[in-house]
C-alpha cells in the first residue's frame, strides 16, 4: 500500500512562515505525497515551489471556523484556484447547520463548487461538534451540492477523525462522494485502517512519520 499517495501533506498553523511552506513542499516532492494543503495566502508560493512536480496544491477556505459569510468563502475559493490551487477544502458553517439552516449550508457548498468548476471540493463538516444525525445531514447536503469529498475535521476543533465517524460518513455517502479523514492521523497503523475502511484521502501534518512507520505522537494534526 502506497500510503504517500493518500496523503495531503499539511501545514496550517497560525504562525506558519514562508520557510515552513517551502519545507512542506520540499518534503512533499521527496516523499511524493498527493498534495500539500496550505492556507490560501500561501497558494502562490506552494505552486511555485512545486513547479515541475506531480504534487498538487490544496487550499483551505473559511478555515478553521467556517463562520465567514458565503460571499467571502466563494471569493477565497475562486482566488485560491486563480493562484494555482487544484483542490479546495472548505469548512461548513457549523453554527448554521446546528441552527437548522440546511438550505444555507447547501447553498454555500453549491456556490463554492460552482465557482471552482472541475476542481476538487472537499467539505469539512467538523464532526466533533455534530450529532450523528447532523453528520449524516452534512454529508447529504454535500452530495446534493455536488462536492467531491466530505472531510471529518479541521484538526483545530475539540477532536479529529474517529473510526466511528468515518464509518458513518462512508455509509452515508454510499459512494456518491469520497471521504477524507483528518485530525489525529499520526501513525501508519491508523492510516492503513482508514484506507482499508474506504477512505480515499488523509489530511495530516505527520505524513513523513506515517510513511516511515513511526508515530508522530500528540500535538500533531
Amino acid at each position: 500500500m502506497n500510503l504517500n499517495k493518500y496523503i495531503d501533506h499539511t501545514v496550517l498553523f497560525a504562525y506558519a512562515t514562508e520557510e515552513d511552506v517551502k519545507k512542506l513542499c520540499t518534503e512533499a516532492k521527496e516523499y511524493e505525497f498527493f498534495s500539500v494543503c496550505v492556507n490560501s495566502g500561501y497558494v502562490k508560493l506552494a505552486k511555485q515551489e512545486l513547479a515541475g512536480s506531480q504534487v498538487k496544491v490544496c487550499s483551505v477556505v473559511g478555515f478553521p471556523l467556517g463562520q465567514m459569510d458565503t460571499a467571502s468563502k466563494v471569493f477565497e475559493a475562486k482566488q485560491a484556484v486563480a493562484n494555482g490551487a487544484e483542490e479546495i477544502d472548505m469548512v461548513i458553517n457549523v453554527g448554521m447547520l446546528k441552527s437548522g439552516k440546511s438550505e444555507y449550508v447547501f447553498e454555500e457548498i453549491r456556490q463554492i463548487k460552482e465557482a471552482i468548476g472541475d476542481y476538487v471540493l472537499k467539505v469539512i463538516i467538523e464532526t466533533c461538534y455534530l450529532t450523528d444525525e447532523e453528520k449524516k445531514l452534512a454529508c447529504e447536503l454535500s452530495i446534493k451540492a455536488k462536492a467531491d469529498f466530505v472531510k471529518t475535521s479541521t484538526g483545530f476543533g475539540t477532536g479529529g477523525a474517529t473510526y466511528e465517524d468515518v464509518q458513518l460518513m462512508l455509509d452515508t455517502v454510499a459512494g456518491k462522494a469520497k471521504v477524507k479523514a483528518s485530525g489525529g492521523v499520526r501513525d501508519a497503523e491508523t492510516a492503513k485502517k482508514y484506507i482499508d475502511m474506504g477512505v480515499q484521502r488523509l489530511g495530516t501534518s505527520s505524513g513523513i512519520k506515517i510513511v516511515k512507520g513511526e508515530n508522530a505522537g500528540e500535538g500533531s494534526y
